[in-house]
This record gives C-alpha cells, structure tokens and sequence, in this order.
C-alpha cells in the first residue's frame, strides 16, 4: 500500500516538473514610467539584467513596453520612477500582465 501512494505520488511530481516551463511566464522589470487606472495600462522603461552597485535593478535599456493590467494581480500601487517587476503573456502584439509587484517598495519595507 505504501508503495503504490509512493509510486503515485512521483508520477504526479514528475508531470507536475514536466508542466512547469509550459506554465511559465515572461517577466520584464524596469522603471514605471506610467500607470492609468482608468485605462489599466502600464508603460515601464525596461531594465537588462546587467546589476552592478549602481544599478541593483539592472542597466535602464532606454526602451518602453506597455502593459495591458486589467486582470492583473497588483501588490503595492506603482508610481512613476517605481521598479516594477511584471510577469506577463504575450498574445499577438499586446502584453497582458498576470502579476506586478513594486520591488522599490517591498525594499522599503525591509528596512
């Protein structure tokens, strides 16, 4: 009996492994540069993941990408000049974001 909930148990485990990149999503991070709540758009300067001490959030890329948030999931309500970390899906030319969070200020909450 125990081998068989064992057995079942590394199944679902591995298919569960197996799944996770396919459920995976894009994420960009970069300055907010601005947030309609009425349009629930955001559009942020992209950061690469070049961080050194005077970029902790990586190197600003000088382009901009806007955000579809209508259904997304959105900690602590972003400003302009927040660091944002978006995962989204891209569908067509259009990016839909799933989950914001403001690293900016969950890093003033640390302290």
């Amino acid at each position: 009996m125990k081998s068989k909930v064992l057995f079942y148990m590394a199944a679902v485990l591995v298919v569960l492994c197996l799944a996770a990149p396919t459920m995976a999503d894009t994420v960009a991070q970069g300055k907010c540069v601005s947030y309609d709540q009425d349009k629930k758009i955001i559009v942020i300067e992209d950061y690469d993941t070049n961080f050194t001490k005077e970029n902790k959030y990586g190197t600003p890329t000088g382009k901009q990408s806007t955000y579809n948030v209508a259904d997304a999931l959105i900690g602590a309500t972003p400003t302009a000049g927040d660091i944002l970390r978006i995962a989204f899906e891209q569908k067509g030319d259009k990016r839909q974001a799933i989950r914001i969070m403001n690293v900016s200020k969950q890093d003033l909450m640390k302290k």
